[in-house]
Parts: C-alpha cells; sequence; structure tokens
C-alpha cells in the first residue's frame, strides 16, 4: 500500500490524465474529455452517467421475431398443420413461437369450422340442437394434446431461464462483495492486486443475464466499485497503458468481425452475430484516448452498414408482403364478383364453382401477407367461397326434390302408357298415347341416374304399342319397292335439272325436290342407306357447285337430315331439340361474360385490341346462334308435319 501512495506521489499530474481517460468496463466508447487532468483529486465518488445510454438487451420475443423464419400456414388443412406442428417441436423450443402461435390460430380457425359443419350435418339430418355432442375428433385431440406439451415445455424453459437469472444475479452480488473486499485491504503489491482485479472482471464477464428489473442497480453499483477501485489504487500509467492497447486490440478484432458480417448472405444471421459483438464492445474496457474516436467509428461503420442491410430487407419484405395483400384483395373483389349473383342454371352453378376453384388455386400460389392481416384477408376470401358452396347445396336440394317430383309423374304416365299398350283400339289408343307424350315433354328433368331408365321404360311402351299397330297395317308397307322407284327417279332429275344464274331460284329447286324426296315414304330397308348416301352426296356436290354459303347449306342440309326421320318416333325431335338448346343456351352465357369482361377494359391501344377480337367472338357467336334457332325452327315444322300425317294415317 505504501509503494502505491508514493506511486500515486510521484506522477500525480502524469497519472491523473490515466486515470481520468479511464472509464468504468461497459461504458460507451465515446470521446473523453481531458479538460480536467490538471485538476485531479484522490476524493471516492460515484461515477457520473456516462453520456450515451449503455445498450439495452433485446428481449426474448424480439430475439425470436428477428432470428424466426415467417411460414404462410393459411393454406394447409387440421392434417398437414398437425405434422407441420410436430415437426416444428424438433426446432429449438426458443425459435418457434411465432410459428407455433401461427399453426394454432389457423388450426382453431378450420376447426370451429369443422364442428360448424358436424352441428349443421347433424341438424340436417334430423337431430335436435339440445341432444348435439361433438362426437371424438383425433386430429383436434392430437394437435392440443401436442400444444400442451409445447406449451409445457416451454414454460418449463422460461422458469430456468429465470432460475439462471437469478443465480447469475446472486453470483454478480458476490462478485461485487469481492470488489468491495478488495477495495479494503491493503494491496500487497500492484501487479498482485491488479491481476485479482482483472480476475473479478473475466468473472463478471462470463455470468450471463440477470433479471431485468435489478440491470441498472447492478450495473451502477459495479460501475461504481471499478471507479472507487481506480481512484483508490491509482495504476502506474504503464499498466494503465498496457490495458488500454489490450482493450484497443480486442476491439480492433471485433471491428474486422463485424466488417465481414457486412458480406454475410444471411442478414438475420449477420444482425444477430452483430449484436453479440455489440455486447462484448459494451464489456471491454476504454482504448487510448487517441484512437478511442477511430476504432470506434471504425466499429460503428461496420454496425450501421449491417443495421442498414437489415432495415433495406425488412422494408423489402414488407414491400411483399403488401403486393401479396393487394393481390390477394383482388381476388376476393373477383370472388365477390362471380357470387354477385345467384346463377340460374346447373351449368351456371358449375361454371361458377370452376372459377371460384380456380381462384383458390391462385390464392395458394401467392405468397402471405402481413400477420395482421392474414386472418382477415383468409377469413373473407373464405366466406365468400363457403357461401357460395351453401347456396349450392340449397340449390340443388331444391333441384333434388323437384326432380323426385318429376320422376314420380313420369313414373305415373309409363304405367298409363303401358296400359295403352295393350289395347287395339287404334284411333283412340293414339290419341291418349300422343296426349302421355305431349305431357311427358312438360315434366321437368329427372336426376340423371333414373333418366335413362325412366325413359326407356315409357319409350319400351310407346314402341311396343306402334309395333303391334304397324304390324296391324304392315300391308301399307306394299308400296316400299315403287317409293324406290320414285327416289331413283328425283336422283335422275335433279342430275338432269339445268340451274341459272338466280340464287333465290336455285334454292328454292333444291328445296322443292327435298320436300318432294321427304315425301316418299319408305324404300325397302337393303337399299335404305345406299340411296339416302348416293342422294346427299348429289346435293352437297350442288351446293358447292352452285357456291351456296355455308350457313344456306346447313340450314338445307339440315332440313334434309330432319325430313329423312319424320318417319322416326318423337324423340328424334325431343332430343334434338334440347342438345340445340342447350348449345344457344351455353353461347348466351359466353356472350354476357365477354360483355361483361369488355366493360372492365381500360381505354389503351393493347385494351381496343383486346375488345376487337372480343367483338369478332361475339359476331361470330351470334350468327351461330342465328344458324341453331333457325334449325330449331326446321325442326319444329318437320314435328309438326309428322303429327299431321299421323292424323291423316289414323283416319
Amino acid at each position: 500500500m505504501e509503494e502505491l501512495n508514493q506511486n500515486a506521489v510521484n506522477t500525480s499530474t502524469e497519472e491523473s490524465v490515466v486515470n481520468d481517460q479511464l472509464q468504468p468496463v461497459a461504458q460507451q466508447d465515446t470521446p473523453v474529455s481531458n479538460d480536467n487532468d490538471s485538476n485531479t483529486n484522490n476524493t471516492t465518488t460515484a461515477p457520473e452517467a456516462p453520456a450515451t445510454p449503455e445498450p439495452v438487451a433485446e428481449t426474448e420475443t424480439q430475439t425470436e421475431a428477428e432470428t424466426e423464419p415467417v411460414v404462410d400456414y393459411s393454406t394447409m388443412d387440421r392434417e398437414c398443420l398437425l405434422a407441420a406442428f410436430n415437426e416444428l417441436m424438433n426446432d429449438d423450443i426458443t425459435r418457434i413461437r411465432n410459428r407455433a402461435s401461427a399453426i394454432r390460430n389457423q388450426f382453431n380457425i378450420l376447426n370451429k369450422e369443422v364442428e360448424k359443419q358436424a352441428f349443421e350435418a347433424f341438424l340436417a339430418e334430423g337431430g335436435n340442437k339440445e341432444d348435439y355432442k361433438p362426437a371424438n375428433d383425433a386430429t383436434a385431440e392430437a394437435f392440443y394434446k401436442a400444444y400442451d406439451t409445447y406449451r409445457s415445455r416451454r414454460q418449463k424453459m422460461q422458469e430456468q431461464i429465470e432460475a439462471q437469472k437469478a443465480a447469475n444475479l446472486e453470483a454478480k452480488k458476490q462478485i461485487l462483495e469481492e470488489l468491495r473486499s478488495l477495495i479494503d485491504k491493503d494491496e500487497e503489491t500492484l501487479k498482485q492486486t491488479y491481476d485479482e482485479f482483472n480476475a473479478i472482471q473475466d468473472k463478471w464477464k462470463a455470468i450471463g443475464e440477470v433479471p431485468r428489473d435489478q440491470m441498472n442497480d447492478l450495473w451502477q453499483n459495479y460501475h461504481f466499485l471499478i471507479e472507487q477501485f481506480f481512484n483508490k489504487v491509482k495504476i502506474n500509467k504503464e499498466l494503465r497503458m498496457l490495458d488500454l492497447k489490450r482493450n484497443l486490440e480486442q476491439k480492433i478484432q471485433l471491428c474486422e468481425r463485424a466488417e465481414e458480417l457486412i458480406v454475410e448472405t444471411s442478414v438475420t444471421k449477420a444482425f444477430k452475430a452483430l449484436q453479440e459483438l455489440r455486447a462484448q464492445w459494451r464489456e471491454i474496457g476504454p482504448v487510448p484516448a487517441e484512437q478511442n474516436e477511430e476504432t470506434w467509428q471504425r466499429f460503428n461503420n461496420a454496425a450501421n452498414q449491417i443495421d442498414e442491410r437489415r432495415h433495406e430487407y425488412y422494408d423489402q419484405r414488407k414491400e411483399e408482403l403488401d403486393q401479396n395483400l393487394l393481390a390477394k384483395q383482388a381476388l376476393i373483389d373477383k370472388a365477390t364478383e362471380l357470387t354477385q349473383q345467384l346463377p340460374q342454371s346447373t351449368k351456371a352453378w358449375n361454371d361458377t364453382t370452376d372459377a371460384l376453384d380456380e381462384l383458390l388455386k391462385l390464392w395458394k400460389s401467392i405468397g402471405p401477407v402481413p400477420r395482421e392481416q392474414n386472418e382477415t384477408v383468409w377469413n373473407q376470401f373464405k366466406g365468400i367461397i363457403d357461401k357460395h358452396y351453401a347456396d349450392k347445396k340449397l340449390h340443388f336440394g331444391q333441384l333434388r326434390d323437384e326432380q323426385a317430383e318429376n320422376y314420380n309423374k313420369k313414373l305415373d304416365l309409363c304405367l298409363r302408357a303401358e296400359a295403352i299398350a295393350k289395347r287395339e283400339d287404334w284411333k283412340k289408343a293414339t290419341e291418349e298415347l300422343l296426349q302421355l307424350q305431349a305431357e311427358w315433354k312438360t315434366i321437368g328433368a329427372t336426376s340423371r341416374k333414373v333418366s335413362d331408365k325412366i325413359w326407356h321404360r315409357f319409350r319400351s311402351a310407346c314402341d311396343e304399342f306402334f309395333a303391334k299397330k304397324g304390324e296391324f297395317f304392315k300391308d301399307i308397307r306394299s308400296t316400299e319397292s315403287d317409293n324406290l322407284a320414285k327416289k331413283t327417279a328425283i336422283l335422275e332429275e335433279i342430275k338432269a335439272h339445268q340451274f341459272g344464274d338466280n340464287k333465290e331460284e336455285n334454292l328454292n329447286a333444291i328445296k322443292d325436290f327435298q320436300r318432294r324426296w321427304a315425301e316418299i315414304g319408305h324404300v325397302p330397308m337393303k337399299e335404305k342407306d345406299r340411296i339416302q348416301k348416293e342422294y346427299r352426296s348429289l346435293i352437297n356436290s350442288i351446293f358447292e357447285q352452285l357456291k351456296i354459303s355455308a350457313r344456306e347449306a346447313d340450314e338445307t342440309n339440315y332440313r334434309e337430315r330432319v325430313r329423312s326421320h319424320t318417319s322416326g318416333d318423337q324423340h328424334f325431335f325431343n332430343s334434338e331439340k334440347n342438345q340445340l338448346l342447350n348449345q344457344i343456351e351455353k353461347m348466351r352465357s359466353d356472350l354476357k361474360l365477354w360483355e361483361n369482361n369488355i366493360g372492365f377494359l381500360a381505354n389503351s391501344k393493347q385494351a381496343d385490341l383486346l375488345k376487337e377480337e372480343f367483338e369478332k367472338k361475339m359476331q361470330n357467336t351470334r350468327q351461330q346462334i342465328a344458324l341453331l334457332e333457325a334449325k330449331i325452327r326446321i325442326l319444329d315444322e318437320a314435328a309438326e308435319d309428322k303429327g299431321k300425317k299421323e292424323e291423316e294415317t289414323k283416319e
């Protein structure tokens, strides 16, 4: 102690400069002022608060948020969420908090939907609301059991961390006592005292975190005691400069490591490592005053570049999330537009369903949105789809009821037709059977699985009657050979006919040939295909020769085709007309869709080109609709003519 005091006397001015430069451990390396170098005293006082506050350690939640990846679970079903959670449990428990919470939130949403559907299904099957008891759900039970295990593990981990912090607090309090003892005792030699002091500092640095509410007081006491130690011991300039040099070397190493992090590809990894370097920087003592600013600026420049990269990364990430949000909001608008009006046909329902399915696929291909809005936009989109399926379920439920009623009506017609088939009062029975056929056409559709069956039953009864009637009138077929001769003569007449330049006269001539051909009755069965094929080939060649338009030819060919079936049953006319009506309905639906789409196109050169393409398609479709409507008129005329002929036959 005498040695230390003597050194203090001999080098009071010189060492006062050193002592003024010496700052408490972990104080920010701000430039040190030497204004008081010549006015040094040995009074022990608590150090003033640093000009720049010490960095505060990040909370556990902040650290996890920085290092934990963002995962979008909104498109997973419950089984996938359970599998993802079980896999997540294999990761570090301190790094999965956000993902575990996101999985739990999404699972809760889906689980509520499953419970709601089960309850609605119970009510739909006739159950009473008061009698409902949820069935065992193995998926939900497994998930919540796994989540309870996660919470227990996390709670245990937190308790261990807090216990360790409490132990660290006691250990640091013990070090404070050791430091007080070192200050109070008489030094043997300066080096020995300084070695003990360094050992205490190393022990202090080796101890981990303490409770946050104790951290400030603990550091203030520690700094205060260190200041007391320096004021008492008055370390000589050489030893002090050695310590400053050692601190300088350590901080230069930290600068180099920070500069290496600038090129680290992982932003989160670089930032986490930087936080560790900052903590180490805080633990290292001061450096020589003339190099203090330079060293601090070097470290700070590297740290600022890493911070800037991190900010740019999160700005870019936010921009991507915002863009994804805009894309998903656009899909919500499109889904709203598709479901704004209830479809009016089965095809329209299915088309809307297909369009929503495509939107859902597109939704899943878009990345995540900001976490605070993820659940909201998903619920909006899913709500639109769920409402569509609920409305569709209601619609088809009503449709099934109507189909069941139609089936019962058609079944009654089958029974009545089967009774008529047994009768031989041909005229009256024919009238009644034709009336049943007309009544059949007024009844709506039945379900597909019974449609063909019920139709074949009705058709069989009608065929049975007309077969018996045909057998009764079989002598009428004795004229088939004469009919073959007449059709052969018409073929020769067509070949010999001289067509002029007047298109209307040519069409009238062709129609007259077709009418006369259709009015001729049956020909022998073995000659039917040959004579008909020759007739079709001849008519087509005339159309080609006269350059009659495709529509005119199509109408003429269709009229001839219909007339060739006038000897068949009514089912041909019904089936053919239904097919034409279905085609018209689809084309009109396409027209409506195209017209709506044109309304959404902005005014631009590219949009004008697209509008022109749509107009061409729409014009072509309108022409096709006109042709199909013309075919329906041809079909109705042929059916009417056939009915008149049957009436004449009865008489």
